[in-house]
């Protein structure tokens, strides 16, 4: 998802604040330094996060807090999209930075947090932090050490007060933790999505070669054909029982366009839509 005109900032070797423009794209993959967790700044753009379970938007009121796990963004008005694309902020968390930054041997605590996504209202006091690390990323001369490691604390502080952690180490700890839902749960709330095959495997924290493994013993038949199938079935009853557009029944059962939608039900149903609609 990162350009080449992106703004960072090192510590101790590692980018900890980068400002980076967002191209419009249907849908991106969160991009992997280390196992790091992160909070964006959406500056600039309408987006929209998906993680295993949900699926919901981040805009300049609303950051993203992003344990270290796997996610998607999505553009919103994608394919729509006019404007020339967005602008983030992106903070990153390393735990053996933080441990030295807060003079603790290891981050350990049983504080935990039930997701891996979080939305978070940027209000006065974020947006104050925001402004500061933007001047850092704008003037990077001014960013020594000592400055850039008290701007990582300040943020620490911050969000354990934002989030009512009993403490920085117990927030800090509970970002390391991912939350990972049952396999079931994560293909029942993605069931009717245009998501790929690896696009599941990787918010199931698979390979693809692990996930059609996983699927057919759970569910006796390959992913393929389980999830074509469960889709033709909701794509029947709002044709019959709705008088939506074929083009909004396409989105609302999970296909990736008319055509594939046209060849699938085809092939399930032996008529194409309009003539399954007319029957």
């Amino acid at each position: 998802m990162m350009r080449e005109d992106e703004k960072t900032i090192l510590y101790k070797g590692r980018a900890v604040f980068r400002k980076l423009s967002l191209p419009t794209f249907k849908r991106q993959a969160r991009d992997h330094y280390e196992n790091e967790a992160c909070f964006a700044f959406f500056t600039k753009g309408e987006y929209r996060v998906r993680d295993q379970n949900k699926l919901f938007n981040v805009n300049p009121q609303m950051g993203l807090l992003a344990k270290c796990t796997n996610y998607f963004y999505e553009s919103s008005n994608y394919p729509n999209d006019s404007e020339e694309g967005g602008e983030a902020i992106a903070i990153f968390l390393y735990p053996d930075i933080l441990q030295c930054l807060f003079n603790v041997e290891t981050i350990r605590s049983p504080h935990m947090y039930d997701y891996n996504l979080r939305q978070v209202e940027v209000g006065r006091l974020l947006g104050h932090y925001r402004d500061s690390i933007n001047i850092l990323l704008e003037t990077p001369e001014l960013a020594d050490d000592l400055l850039i490691g008290n701007k990582l604390k300040e943020f620490v502080l911050l969000m354990t007060r934002k989030l009512d952690a009993p403490s920085e180490v117990d927030f800090l700890a509970s970002m390391f933790k991912p939350y990972y839902a049952r396999f079931e749960d994560v293909i029942k709330n993605n069931l009717y999505t245009d998501l790929g095959l690896e696009e599941l495997a990787k918010l199931c924290h698979m390979s693809l070669s692990s996930f059609k493994r996983k699927f057919r013993d759970v569910y006796s038949e390959s992913p393929g054909k389980y999830m074509t199938r469960l889709k033709i079935e909701k794509a029947k009853t709002l044709l019959k029982l709705q008088d939506l557009p074929v083009s909004e029944i396409v989105f609302q059962a999970g296909f990736n366009s008319i055509s594939a939608f046209n060849r699938a039900f085809k092939a399930e149903t032996g008529q194409s839509p309009t003539e399954f609609r007319l029957s």
